[in-house]
């Protein structure tokens, strides 16, 4: 009962391949070679027997007894062993203890509703894309998604992070803990997340969400890509509601993909030389051009040329898009 599985695992191939031998030495005109002798073994343990070797002599005879008792108990001890390991498995990934293996996958820190729907338009984006969520929850939130890991435990520990192959990621999301009542508290959480995160893969791309805007000033010295306002930008957005009927509906539509037209990066064509070529090509293959990385005001440079490390976006359907990406 308390016999390690790699115990066990030698046990039955000494007991398979003696009893093979024995079956051989025992009867060597009816199984001819000791490879005959091996498969009639399996077959017996089995309880398959086919029929095409058994054993002819009384001492041939009481050994296939001996393997009817004991052959068949080692065999069903390794199939409860397998069945155990896989639900111990099953077990361990919902309770977020297993690391993850791979890479080029997004790692998304805190679970809540927001990590809901963000995980949702991930996948919306690249369907096969892997997720990692770090949640300090004991269960995972997304079991029935297989490309969906869970790892439980502290996300500004180091421990956690390299369970997560934080340095093999695309990309890292970390939303604000939704269990501390206090913004000031929330925001000091995700500084220690996004330092160890900078500390352990600045490589990463990674973005935060903030509370409260005043906090933005306490990251300086941590790399972070891109900070989401929370409450503010929830805000904003119900004010230009309200005053410009309509406006919600556009930015809904820039936000998610599942609604409209998206914002998409594209590559440079070699025949653009500044953005009003750019802006005519698009605009006659169905596309708009929007800006040069964070740049909205491209529009009122088009005479201008294109500089060589210009990243230029456009607001298209996603067939579109395709076709302008090639």
């Amino acid at each position: 009962m308390r016999l390690r599985k790699r115990s066990i695992g030698l046990v039955i191939l000494s007991f398979i391949v003696l009893s093979a031998t024995i079956a051989f030495i025992l009867e060597p005109d009816t199984f001819q070679n000791w490879f005959n002798a091996f498969y009639w073994v399996m077959t017996t343990m089995a309880t398959v027997g086919y029929g095409d070797f058994f054993a002819k002599t009384i001492t041939g005879k009481l050994f296939t007894i001996f393997l009817y008792i004991f052959g068949i108990g080692l065999l069903s001890l390794v199939i409860g062993k397998i069945i155990d390991a896989m639900g111990e498995l099953q077990r361990r990934r919902g309770a977020g203890t297993l690391s993850f293996h791979g890479k080029d996958h997004v790692v998304v820190i805190n679970w809540n509703r927001k990590t809901q729907a963000a995980v949702a338009e991930i996948l919306s984006y690249a369907p096969d894309c892997r997720i990692v969520i770090i949640d300090e929850s004991g269960q995972h939130p997304l079991e029935q998604m297989e490309q969906v890991h869970f790892i439980s435990g502290d996300a500004s520990s180091d421990d956690v992070l390299l369970k997560a192959k934080i340095q093999t990621a695309r990309a890292a999301i970390v939303f604000g803990d939704t269990r501390i009542d206090e913004a000031s508290l929330t925001d000091g959480k995700t500084l220690l997340i996004a330092s160890s995160l900078d500390r352990i893969a600045p490589q990463v791309h990674t973005t935060v969400e903030i509370m409260q805007e005043k906090n933005i000033q306490n990251f300086h010295h941590v790399h972070v890509n891109e900070f989401v306002l929370s409450h503010d930008a929830i805000s904003r957005l119900a004010v230009r509601s309200a005053l410009q009927e309509g406006n919600s509906e556009v930015i809904t539509q820039l936000l998610s993909r599942q609604h409209g037209d998206d914002i998409y990066e594209i590559p440079r064509d070699a025949t653009w030389h500044t953005y009003g070529d750019a802006f005519q090509a698009l605009l006659l293959r169905g596309a708009t051009l929007l800006s040069d990385r964070g740049d909205l005001g491209i529009n009122r440079k088009l005479d201008q040329p294109i500089p060589g490390d210009a990243r230029l976006y456009i607001i298209s359907d996603d067939e579109t898009y395709r076709q302008i990406k090639g």
